[in-house]
């Protein structure tokens, strides 16, 4: 049976003092969710962070991102041993943001799934299509080629470890929002394409995400939908109350 999550990607956002407030006050509106929950801070904020959420365990403490290389001389770069070092469980990996402004290329995210897993971590992997590729109705076959070219190399056993995170470019930081259905005949052709190179049963056990704007507003219609596993939660992952609201709209 897969796993309900709620991932809060902070990006590049919170100092140390008020990001320990933000955990403070999602901890505290945060009893019993139905699914497991994963913040993922800034670098710096790591360990600080880790520390206040491995008390409670649905908590589990997500990287924004991590090296492909194991070490070396890569100045401002984070190793996957660096981040396993500070109690990291899940590292995002691919986020369309990455692949935008920093030109991460297919060879190199499956190295980053590689190294993380090998570090005893979770892969939180990002796809998604920009607004033209929507536009003519070639999404399906887009995203099937990213998790194809970075994920279909795993076994089956690696693979299961892996939770996918769809997010639509068009819907990230615009305001705009899929619809619940097509959020949802997304994720369900992703369950499909996934069944075709690993069977039915590794299909039905993968966690598949939304991560396209989704919000306190609109959350619970979206994880209604019975592909729909929970979020990739952004600009709402800054505010406890509505982060909380989210957690709450988990199905379990």
């Amino acid at each position: 049976m897969r796993q309900q999550i709620v991932a809060g990607n902070w990006k590049m956002n919170k100092g140390l003092e008020d990001g320990l407030e933000l955990v403070k006050g999602i901890l505290e509106k945060t009893e019993k969710p139905k699914g497991l929950i994963v913040i993922a801070p800034p670098f710096p904020l790591l360990r600080e962070v880790g520390k206040m959420i491995k008390v409670r365990k649905y908590f589990h403490l997500g990287a924004q991102n991590c090296h492909h290389e194991e070490k070396g001389a890569f100045t401002g770069e984070v190793s996957t041993d660096m981040l396993q070092s500070v109690g990291t469980e899940y590292v995002i990996i691919g986020h369309s943001e990455r692949r935008e402004y920093f030109k991460e290329k297919p060879a190199m995210l499956a190295a980053k799934v590689n190294l993380t897993l090998s570090r005893g971590m979770r892969p939180i992997f990002c796809c998604g299509e920009p607004l033209h590729i929507r536009e003519v109705d070639t999404h399906v076959g887009y995203v099937a080629k990213q998790l194809k070219s970075s994920l279909f190399h795993l076994k089956e056993e690696d693979f299961r470890k892996v939770v996918i995170a769809y997010e639509p470019i068009w819907a990230i930081g615009t305001g705009r929002t899929a619809s619940a259905q097509q959020a949802q005949e997304m994720h369900h052709a992703i369950r499909v394409f996934i069944a075709k190179k690993y069977g039915k049963s590794v299909a039905n056990d993968t966690t598949i995400l939304y991560g396209g704007s989704c919000n306190a507003q609109n959350a619970a219609e979206l994880f209604s939908q019975p592909d729909v596993d929970g979020g990739l939660i952004g600009g709402a992952s800054l505010k406890a109350d509505d982060f909380a609201v989210i957690i709450g709209a988990l199905k379990g």
